[in-house]
Formats: structure tokens, sequence, C-alpha cells
């Protein structure tokens, strides 16, 4: 998708062999089969080749590699590029939103320019040139606005926000609301429990998000409300389809131990939980995942347990 947009993009893969195959079939045949890498699109498997004059450095790793991988780079990274981070997630014991785990590791060389990118975006849908809507967001709206017109295009609408710390709550937090939708279809339940979960389990994002700086506003938007939904009820999500192996009795251990690609939303709801402590605040549904995780609680008693909660205003 950025291919058209820059003339010389580079692509850092983890695994060597994969790294290799791409080069020679141009084609990720593990986590993105059937979709041609365009030819200026260079495939690498070293770090310093990766960013080494980069005008914009995208990470997409996953939440826990995050610190290690911005460790590695940092003598490599140039300080006039910007940082965009599209990771959603909380990063383990310090609880540090991932632009914070950046911008503490980099501002070890230089006081770094980060941003934050998200929405409702399936990789497969995105390459296959789907029409896509997201958001950036930092502080420095002339940063979101050098993003902005870098990243648009004809399938890639990319909108400006001001609340970074809104918009990667949401994009941390609905993974966990995610695997509790899953449960529910795991379970067999219908449409009306779906329904009812992504309306409270925004609610819940909103808590969490507004008490460590979140403006509510952010939550209603392609961060919040729009990743929520596709999240929960895409056929592509990976939160979800744990959920659902959950919800039919599958241990946990054995669901991730089998999947190729991360769901964040494991370690999510543990920080997640940690986080709310912390600040007082109630996440009843995250707590009932937590639960299911950590198998002391049966995916169908956790449902009956949010039911049965005392009444209380909407």
């Amino acid at each position: 998708m950025l291919a058209p947009r820059f003339p010389d993009v580079r692509l850092w893969v983890y695994e060597a062999d994969l790294a290799e195959r791409m080069r020679e079939t141009r084609e990720n045949d593990l986590f993105l089969p059937g979709f041609r890498l365009p030819s200026n699109v260079n495939v690498v498997n070293d770090l310093c080749p990766a960013v080494e004059g980069a005008d914009v450095v995208l990470s997409v790793t996953p939440s826990h590699f995050t610190r290690e991988i911005y460790s590695r780079m940092l003598p490599f990274l140039p300080p006039g590029a910007l940082f965009v981070s599209a990771t959603k997630g909380i990063e383990s014991g310090t609880l540090l939103r991932i632009s914070e785990v950046i911008r503490e590791v980099v501002s070890a060389r230089f006081e770094p320019r980060v941003c934050v990118l998200s929405g409702p975006t399936f990789a497969r849908e995105v390459a296959a040139g789907e029409p896509t809507a997201l958001v950036v967001a930092s502080h420095d709206d002339a940063l979101n606005h050098a993003v902005q017109a870098a990243f648009s295009g004809p399938t890639f609408r990319v909108y400006r926000n001001q609340d970074p710390v809104g918009v990667e709550m949401a994009g941390a937090l609905k993974n966990v609301i995610a695997l509790g939708a899953g449960v529910c279809q795991g379970l067999g339940l219908g449409s009306n429990t779906i329904a009812a979960l992504i309306t409270r389990g925004l609610a819940e994002i909103s808590r969490l998000a507004v008490a460590v700086g979140g403006q509510p506003l952010t939550l209603a938007g392609l961060a919040g409300l729009g990743d929520l939904v596709l999240t929960c009820t895409g056929q592509l999500s990976r939160n979800r389809q744990v959920g659902i192996e959950l919800g039919r009795g599958r241990p946990l251990f054995e669901i991730t131990g089998s999947m190729k690609m991360v769901a964040e939303g494991v370690k999510t709801t543990f920080a997640a939980m940690d986080l709310a402590e912390r600040h007082g605040i109630d996440l009843p549904i995250t707590a009932q995942v937590r639960a299911i995780l950590r198998g002391e609680q049966a995916p169908r008693e956790a449902i009956r347990e949010l039911m049965e909660r005392s009444l209380k205003g909407e």
C-alpha cells in the first residue's frame, strides 16, 4: 500500500528464512500469501539497513517485543525520522503505551517525533486495496499532517487526531473485548449478546482511557468504536478467534501454541486490569476475560456473573 507513495520501502522481516523466500518469490507465504510485493519494497533481515537514513520508521511489532527491537535499532535510527507506531497493546510490567516505550528508548540518543496509527484495518483487506479509513494521532498536528499526506491514497484514507492517549488505549483495549466477543460466539450465543458486549465494552474502554488522559470523543471514532466493531465481529480477527476457541472449551496454551501470529488481547487483558486497579476503574468484562484466560472461570459462568451483577443506570 505504501509502495506507490515512496521511492524506496524497506521491509524488515524477523525470520531469516522467510526474508530469503520473500526476496526470491516476492510473496510473504507465511503471513500474507497471495499478494505480490512491489519491486521497490526491499526485504531485509538486518535492522541497520532497514532504518538507516529512513524518513519514516513505521513499526508494527508485537507489544512485548517493541522495547527490544527499538533498543537494537537505536544506534542506526536517524534523528530526523518520523516514528509511526501501529502496535496495539500495553507493555506488561511498566503499563506504558507503546509510543511511550518508543520515546523512552529513543530519547537515550535524541528526542523522537512519535505518532500512532490505528483504526479498523485487517492487513489482508488493506493489501487487497479495499477502501480503508484510519487515524494518525500525536500532540503535534504538524506531524499528523505530514503522516496523513504521506500515507493517504486512493484506498487508504487517514484522518488526524491530537489525542494519542485515547487512540492507543482504544487500539489496545478493543482486543480484550474481542476475546469476550469470541467467547460468546464459541458458546453459540447470538447477536443480542454480541451487541450488548460491544456496547458495554466500549463503556469500559472509555472509562479507562479517560482515566489515563484520553478524550471521550476519540472513543467514538475510528480507533475506538470502529476498530472495536471490526475486531469483535470480523472473521479475520485473531483475538476473536482465540475467544471462540476458549468458548468451545480449548485451553489457552493449546490455542496460542497453534497460532502463527500474536493475539495481543491476551497480554493486554492482564495489563489493562493492572492499570485499572492503579486508577480505581471498574472493568467487569475485562475481569471476566482475565478469569477465563487464567482458567479460574468457565466461559458460561463468566457470562452469568456479568448478567447477574447489581442493577444500575447506563
